[in-house]
């Protein structure tokens, strides 16, 4: 009887001990979790942590779509995405991060957005997307990368959508988007660019969007944007674009949106815009170049005659002026010439 009592407490405290330790790791699930708010569906979960101070640990093993975002989390282990295979979108915005593993994505091969806007990033490390052929849209937005190498986009077969806007970015290699076939919008606004490589859009097959407003590019060469027939917005306004080459626009026949405002263009040569809007097609979304010092003289009749037939889809009409020379200085242009002033 004293036996079996004993035998029988024994196995009351080893189940008493079994669930002591299972409410300490559900409760060790609920601490590594208690900033995230989980949402299942038929899907899979989607996990939302703010703030969080280390990132989060035993994450459902359905989890879709992660977002820890606005923290301080410098770094992230190299195994924090091992407990999700099936993710498809990765948040990682408003950290600290400065650094990523080469090893990070390895184990989500179907993850198809990342978003890392907002970091301290200042390279990424080859082979971080050798396993990333199904991500479509990774952004890099306001980090601290100073160069970009064609490296670091090794494997992304399916990437659409790159934005590097807002970085220390002065200088791009020619071979960056070689790899990226399936590109259709390119965003490096708001870098230090003062000059783009020849080649630089050779390997999209269809681009459609191109971001360069907000550096220091001076010149706008002939061969540029030959490599994409199918571009249909273009923004170069806020650089210090002083001259535009001829052939500039040569093929755009889809552009509907050209964005050359605030920069230093006095005057552009003839033939420029006989490739775009009408008479052979109107430009969907409309035409921007107003603050800029134009030149109202001879030299500008050709940009003029274009203006009159495609006035109705011109933005800023009202600071689009004449610069000089003195006597037309303050004038509007479109007034001009629609007067045959010119």
């Amino acid at each position: 009887m004293v036996s079996w009592q004993h035998q029988g407490s024994l196995q009351d405290l080893n189940t008493c001990l079994a669930r002591t330790l299972f409410l300490l790791a559900l409760l060790g699930r609920v601490s590594s979790l208690k900033e995230c708010l989980i949402l299942q569906s038929a899907e899979g979960s989607t996990v939302s942590c703010h703030g969080p101070t280390e990132f989060p640990s035993s994450l459902p093993a359905d989890t879709v779509h992660l977002s820890v975002e606005f923290s301080n989390l410098t770094q992230l282990p190299a195994a924090a995405l091992q407990e999700c295979p099936g993710l498809r979108e990765l948040h990682l915005s408003s950290n600290r991060l400065q650094a990523l593993s080469p090893e990070l994505l390895a184990p989500v091969p179907r993850l198809r957005v990342l978003d890392l806007t907002r970091n301290a990033l200042r390279s990424l490390p080859p082979g971080l997307f050798s396993t990333s052929a199904n991500l479509s849209t990774l952004v890099l937005r306001e980090n601290q990368l100073r160069e970009v190498s064609a490296q670091w986009l090794q494997g992304l077969d399916a990437l659409g959508h790159l934005d590097l806007a807002e970085n220390q970015l002065s200088s791009l290699p020619s071979g960056l988007l070689a790899s990226l076939g399936a590109l259709h919008t390119l965003d490096l606004g708001y870098n230090l660019l003062e000059s783009l490589p020849e080649g630089l859009l050779w390997g999209p097959r269809r681009l459609q969007r191109l971001h360069l407003e907000g550096n220091r590019l001076q010149r706008l060469e002939d061969s540029l944007l030959a490599p994409q027939p199918f571009l249909r917005v273009l923004f170069l306004n806020d650089n210090q674009l002083v001259g535009v080459a001829t052939g500039s626009f040569q093929g755009l026949q889809h552009l509907d949106m050209l964005d050359l405002s605030n920069n230093s263009l006095s005057s552009t040569p003839p033939g420029l815009w006989a490739f775009l809007g009408r008479p052979t097609r109107d430009m969907q979304d409309g035409f921007d170049i107003s603050h800029n010092p134009w030149i109202c003289d001879k030299n500008l009749a050709d940009l003029c005659r274009w203006l009159v037939a495609n006035r109705n889809k011109m933005f800023s009409q009202n600071d689009t002026r004449c610069a000089g020379p003195e006597a037309m200085k303050g004038q509007r242009l479109l007034d001009m010439a629609e007067l045959g002033s010119l």
